[in-house]
């Protein structure tokens, strides 16, 4: 049995001029109660992923309907019950605000979604990448909504950081980085661009929810939705507010190391078990090309077999690697198009093939996407 120092006096003893060891199991039976709360049910977050559930003064009862049913608080074995108030005021009943988030999104056609469970593999960089990459086609309307609300950095990356978002009595105008590519984050609405963005789960729930119940996304072919690291409020949050208005699919990012890999498989989890569609798998920085001699090396080592291991694994496409290539990080740094100031490069070639990789999956025509015109590959 593992053993650990004991922190109470009461309980402590000195023996031989040491403290006394007591086995952690022990300890573990002093803690508050609130400490040994079972974490809720996947199936229940997924299900009530926006509520809260209500605070109960006292264990629930053997015939309870459940604190968060339709019935909390007014069915018959409530009565008497000490939380039957609680439960009778707790919000029932789905989101009232959802079918207007549907009827505001009618005239976008294609909702992807960009993941990744690790942080750092490039995922708000490909997002702007693929955008302009559809936008590369002046036929093609693109919208970029940015829920990175700690880390939002989609406006720096397409050139719009110092703008703000004008309102009207239809809502928020997204703004616009090119004549078919809109952008909205919270970043317009910050007062100084280095302020930091404090805020529990609850208001940024309320702010993703603003973004696409008050936005005026008008008609789109695509509107990339670019999210944190990990799989929590902002990925449930999204998922719930698009489930009725369809979301086309998850594109996720990786790099090809083993670290990264590890978080990205929680990622794809959590996308099965949510119902999300997973498009396919891209891997960013798998090796790199130098602009003068076109040398490649791997700088990420793909032990395990890399994003194209992991598709295969998983059974899940994979939509092409993309090399590391220091004019990307150059292009996002000052708001520029990468397409426009490097077509010929490894990169771009790469980025186009993952874009008519993805087209094949949402059954669309990769030619009439991306024209031979516009495609030096």
């Amino acid at each position: 049995m593992p053993y650990h120092y004991h922190a109470t006096n009461q309980d402590s003893k000195i023996e031989d001029g040491k403290p006394r060891l007591t086995p952690i199991e022990d300890i573990r039976k002093k803690r508050p109660i609130g400490l040994l709360q079972t974490p809720d049910e996947v199936k229940d977050v997924l299900a009530n992923p926006l509520k809260k559930k209500p605070d109960l003064v006292a264990p629930e009862p053997e015939h309870c309907p459940g604190p968060e049913s339709e019935q909390a608080g007014t069915a018959d074995s409530c009565a008497g019950c000490p939380n039957q108030q609680i439960c009778a005021s707790a919000p029932k009943g789905p989101d009232p605000d959802l079918p207007l988030i549907t009827a505001r999104l009618a005239d976008v056609k294609h909702k992807i979604l960009v993941l990744s469970g690790k942080g750092g593999v490039g995922k708000s960089t490909l997002t702007v990448q693929l955008a302009h990459a559809f936008a590369t086609n002046p036929d093609t309307t693109v919208g970029v909504m940015d829920t990175d609300i700690c880390g939002p950095s989609i406006p720096k990356m397409l050139g719009v950081e110092t703008e703000t978002i004008h309102t009207s009595n239809a809502g928020w105008e997204p703004v616009w980085a090119m004549d078919n590519l809109a952008v909205m984050s919270i970043q317009f609405l910050l007062p100084n661009r280095d302020d930091a963005i404090i805020w529990r789960g609850p208001k940024k729930n309320g702010l993703i929810k603003q973004f696409l119940k008050d936005v005026q996304w008008g008609e789109l072919d695509f509107l990339l939705v670019d999210t944190p690291p990990g799989t929590s409020d902002e990925h449930l949050s999204v998922n719930t507010f698009l489930k009725e208005s369809k979301i086309e699919g998850a594109v996720v990012v990786t790099t090809p190391q083993e670290v990264a890999l590890l978080d990205v498989r929680k990622e794809i989890d959590f996308c099965r078990k949510a119902g999300i569609r997973i498009l396919g798998i891209v891997e960013n920085m798998s090796l790199f090309v130098c602009p003068s001699c076109k040398h490649e090396s791997k700088i990420f080592l793909d032990h395990t077999g890399g994003g194209r291991g992991l598709a295969k694994e998983l059974g899940i496409p994979f939509l092409g690697s993309v090399p590391l290539d220091p004019r990307i990080g150059i292009a996002c740094d000052y708001g520029e198009s990468f397409f426009d100031s490097f077509p010929d490069s490894s990169a771009c070639k790469a980025l186009r093939g993952v874009v008519k990789a993805l087209a094949e999956q949402i059954g669309l025509d990769p030619e009439v996407l991306l024209p031979e015109g516009d495609d030096s590959a």
